[in-house]
């Protein structure tokens, strides 16, 4: 079988004719030489002339039949070798290629860079718990859609501007409607409507504790308790659905009850491990703006005071089912104590700088009394645990302590005060037991403790320790608290990566620091330490309590 360069290399060959023996000389205008290329046959045969005339078809299938005979002569004459076991073989550059990459496999492997590889891969951070309350669905609305009035061959309506908003604020178009005054009933907005709190949830917020909490430990032995708390995956949930203002423990020592307020007035509590809601999750909805303050009554267990920027103050008494309106004003409520030991006297403090004394035993919701102590505003109050006539409030840049019995309407002088503070003050707290220090978070990156066993003009500072409190817009505060078993430690979050919570020393020793490097990734504003229990509570931006427990 001739090939098609063969043929063409024939038919060249036949156009160019020699002289005709009679002398006539041909023109030889249309005469192509032959081509010859490097890797032409050196000879080839000369095939039969073909017929002047063909058909069509003819030609192309004779065109198909010797593009296969050139193929396959190409395959023939090419350095691809057969294998022994019936299939194509690969030239000796690709059997050194795969060689190659047989080998750089071997090595990778050796060095187990694809397990680094599938590792990398993985998303940086979990999925955070899906415990608790459910992501609400949103959705989205359909509008129709916009036609043009002119191709409809209508006239364009003619709108009219309003009127220009005088002496509005931005923050007064967007703040919701105040909850009514007077009782609520609880009524739980992830339940069905007109469900009853469950009896378990009753039985727990009575129950008192029958634990000596306040057992003195050393500092070894505390530490050695902080190391066996834990997180687990069913102590993460989800309890309120926005931004967490405030958390606390119930006192109860059988169950890990905890309360959490959040930005826009909703209070949740869950029992870990509880049957009932979301995952032992129930969502309530006293107050309309951020719930700043929570606290249990000492007294009475079963009473959860809760107080909200909305101006309102309330008692969550799971007995009755209802949020009793304890003390309201129109709005700018900051911070409240208890004044007494069965908490029935509460100390308020608001944004205007002043403080109201309240009696839950008068009717109404009035205060006894009010005060002006700082022209700007008072962020936290904290009553001293054994002179109860004692109180410590957070002022612009100061902290003052007070005696309730020498309170006037204005110019009100304090006992002490704790200077040393740059910035603002977020809170101040006396040491739960003996009331002998003070600690104070403040927006110069410091947390600094006093000494307050003698009441004197100026309070000494004990000891000052760098901590980052630049959260930022979307994150609460960070607020140093104390742990009320112990009268020298105290746990504050942290903006330090990776995520943690930490438990520091009176004297700036840092004794412990929580972490979880696959359930903790979010900075924890919100932490507070169980009142008998080894348990450590933390709340985020997302609405979610981690909790730390042996």
């Amino acid at each position: 079988m001739k090939t098609r360069r063969a043929k063409r290399e024939a038919a060249v060959e036949e156009e160019v004719t020699p002289e005709q023996p009679d002398g006539v000389r041909r023109s030889v205008r249309n005469v192509l030489a032959p081509k010859r290329l490097q890797y032409s046959p050196e000879s080839c045969e000369t095939p039969k002339k073909k017929k002047a005339k063909t058909h069509y078809l003819d030609d192309i299938q004779s065109n198909r039949e010797d593009t296969k005979e050139e193929e396959d002569s190409d395959i023939e004459n090419s350095d691809v070798e057969r294998s022994y076991d019936g299939h194509v073989g690969l030239s000796a550059y690709e059997l050194e290629r795969l060689e190659n990459i047989r080998q750089n496999q071997a090595f990778l492997s050796s060095i187990n860079m694809f397990q680094a590889t599938a590792a990398l891969k993985q998303p940086a951070q979990p999925k955070p718990s899906q415990r608790g309350l459910a992501r609400s669905q949103t959705v989205k609305e359909v509008l129709p859609p916009r036609k043009s009035l002119r191709l409809q061959n209508k006239e364009a309506e003619i709108l009219t501007l309003p009127p220009e908003p005088r002496e509005t604020r931005v923050y007064d178009v967007w703040r919701p409607d105040k909850k009514p005054p007077g009782p609520l009933s609880m009524n739980p907005v992830n339940m069905v409507e007109g469900s009853q709190l469950p009896s378990k949830l009753v039985e727990l917020f009575s129950e008192v504790s029958t634990e000596d909490g306040k057992v003195a430990l050393d500092l070894k032995e505390y530490r050695s308790a902080l190391k066996t708390m834990r997180l687990t995956e069913d102590r993460v949930a989800k309890v309120v659905k926005e931004r967490i203002f405030s958390a606390a423990f119930h006192p109860c020592s059988t169950n890990l009850l905890m309360a959490a307020g959040d930005k826009f007035g909703k209070v949740g509590l869950w029992n870990v491990g509880g049957g009932w809601g979301d995952d032992g999750v129930l969502l309530f909805e006293p107050h309309s703006r951020p719930v700043n303050c929570l606290a249990f009554s000492r007294a009475h267990p079963s009473q959860l005071l809760s107080l909200s920027y909305d101006g309102s103050l309330r008692c969550t008494d799971v007995e009755r089912a209802v949020f009793d309106d304890v003390y309201d004003i129109e709005d700018g409520l900051r911070t409240f104590d208890f004044m007494s030991h069965d908490c029935l006297t509460l100390v308020v403090g608001n944004s205007f700088g002043e403080v109201a004394i309240v009696d839950r035993r008068t009717p109404g919701n009035s205060h006894e009394s009010l005060h002006v102590l700082d022209p700007k505003v008072v962020r936290c109050v904290s009553v001293h645990p054994v002179q109860q006539q004692y109180f410590a409030a957070a002022e612009s840049r100061v902290v003052s302590i007070y005696d309730s019995r020498c309170l006037k309407k204005t110019k009100n002088q304090p006992v002490s005060q704790l200077h040393g503070h740059s910035l603002s003050i977020s809170s101040c707290y006396f040491s739960p037991c003996t009331g002998n220090r003070v600690l104070t978070t403040c927006m110069d990156n410091r947390l600094r403790i006093y000494d307050t066993s003698a009441m004197t003009t100026k309070v000494p500072l004990l000891s000052s320790i760098s901590h980052d409190m630049k959260t930022g817009r979307w994150l609460t505060k960070l607020s140093a608290v104390w742990d009320p078993k112990r009268e020298d430690c105290f746990v504050v979050g942290s903006m330090l990566n990776p995520r943690r919570v930490q438990v520091f020393h009176e004297s700036g020793q840092l004794q412990h620091s929580f972490t979880d490097s696959e359930k903790l990734h979010t900075v924890q504003s919100v932490t507070a330490f169980h009142p008998t229990r080894n348990a450590l509570l933390g709340g985020n931006s997302s609405g979610r309590l981690h909790v730390f427990s042996d």
